[in-house]
């Protein structure tokens, strides 16, 4: 294991990793503190016990993502010395943003965390509410940061080194908000499905049918919209690749040559070799469509460019894949629990929904993992795109395959421990116990 492949293949790990963590920082203290608004306004026991079940699971969540958290930023300096060198004094802006947005989360969650017998009902709710804003606003500055890396823009570089630094022009570069939209919206998407998954799941086995009820409708309204808005959000973060990367999506669609109305694939499997798609289905004219928004548009494919200039097809292809079918199950889903809701129909006497809300479950997390595939390994070989390639960034340190291995086990450990506390957490949240909270 080289050294460039083990920097790497530790980046991934860690941010594979603390990224799930991070978009339940961003959702799920919204979704408690709706729980809680609710129980606020009616005085129905059944939501103080969700919002107390709800606050135990980010308590958990919370944890583990500053561990992993703090894992990363020590990373960067120790895998990308040349990188954080130049690009620090760059877009360090967003990342201290970020560090004061969770270190105020940290204290809002404090706060929630103690405050039902110590604070006003009111005010310990917007400590809840503090938590979720400071959540998202944190995962938007890193966005920023990592926006940068695929647009970077806010200084000159001359002769390796970069010269009149502007920060927030760096910050909010043409990526920042095309990345940070479309992260929110499927950081929504992915809790939202997972949180109606669980609850669909004890409904069908028949288990606190009124609790588990009342905790769908509230997450129902987080799926219903970020399910529809995905698509649009979707597109308008294609074309914008489209128009700062177009190498990342030839790569996207394994779109090899230049052409007028360029094909979408549904599936396939690219053969980088033969420049072709196996076992895939072509849809005329619509990566022409995707990409500019007009079916006879030009899209230049990847043998446009260098070689050495390419990114991994194969993996970028099938993540894009992934992220896509996600998406567009997440669309169908919707659209049939809202026509069944148009009908004025019980949709969840239905055993079709709630086996597709079961199924769905671990889907928006996969697709989630499959989108920042896509933006970083699509972004290969640059980790500053057009200025800097990851070979030139990595540490000269060897030894670099132990930091992987400690690393890997770290987070096998810490997703182990994850699974059992929430399993724990699950099996109490049915007991009467639970439900006398």
């Amino acid at each position: 294991m080289d050294s460039l492949f083990a920097a790497r293949s530790t980046m991934a790990i860690s941010l594979g990793f603390h990224i799930i963590f991070a978009i339940v920082g961003m959702i799920f203290p919204l979704l408690m503190s709706y729980a809680h608004f609710k129980w606020l306004r009616t005085k129905d026991n059944d939501y103080l016990i969700l919002t107390k079940w709800w606050m135990k699971g980010l308590g958990i969540f919370f944890a583990t993502g500053a561990v992993s958290g703090t894992a990363l930023s020590f990373e960067l300096g120790l895998l990308w010395p040349t990188f954080m060198k130049h690009a620090g004094p760059i877009f360090g802006m967003p990342f201290s943003w970020e560090g004061t947005a969770f270190f105020l989360e940290a204290i809002f969650l404090g706060l929630y965390l103690y405050g039902f017998k110590y604070l006003r009902p009111w005010i310990h709710w917007l400590t809840g509410l503090g938590v979720g804003i400071c959540g998202v606003s944190s995962g938007i500055f890193v966005v920023a940061a990592n926006s940068w890396m695929n647009s970077p823009q806010g200084f000159k570089w001359i002769d390796g080194r970069a010269y009149d630094v502007d920060a927030v022009a760096a910050m909010f570069n043409p990526a920042w908000f095309s990345q940070a939209q479309h992260t929110v919206i499927t950081a929504a998407l992915a809790v939202s499905m997972g949180v109606l998954g669980i609850h669909a799941y004890f409904i069908y086995k028949k288990k606190n049918m009124v609790l588990n009820r009342k905790a769908i409708k509230i997450a129902l309204p987080f799926f219903l919209v970020s399910a529809l808005l995905t698509p649009i959000s979707g597109d308008y973060s294609a074309k914008d690749v489209a128009k700062r990367q177009p190498l990342k999506l030839a790569a996207m669609e394994a779109h090899y040559d230049t052409e007028t109305r360029a094909g979408l694939w549904l599936g396939g499997l690219p053969d980088v070799e033969n420049q072709t798609v196996n076992y895939g289905i072509k849809l005329p004219g619509l990566l022409s469509f995707l990409a500019f928004g007009d079916i006879d548009a030009k899209v230049q494919g990847l043998n446009d460019f260098p070689r050495e200039h390419w990114p991994p097809v194969v993996p970028v292809h099938i993540a894009f894949q992934i992220m896509v079918a996600v998406g567009t199950f997440a669309l169908g889903l919707a659209v049939l629990i809202l026509i069944f809701m148009l009908r004025k129909k019980d949709y969840l006497k239905s055993n079709l929904i709630l086996r597709l809300l079961i199924i769905g479950i671990p889907l928006g997390l996969i697709a989630v993992e499959a989108g920042w595939t896509v933006t970083e390994v699509g972004r290969q070989p640059w980790i500053i795109y057009g200025i800097m390639k990851t070979a030139e960034a990595v540490t000269p340190m060897p030894g670099l395959q132990y930091m992987f291995f400690t690393f890997t086990a770290l987070y096998l450990f810490l997703a182990i421990m994850v699974s059992w506390l929430m399993y724990r957490q699950f099996r109490l949240f049915q007991t009467e116990e639970a439900n006398n909270a």
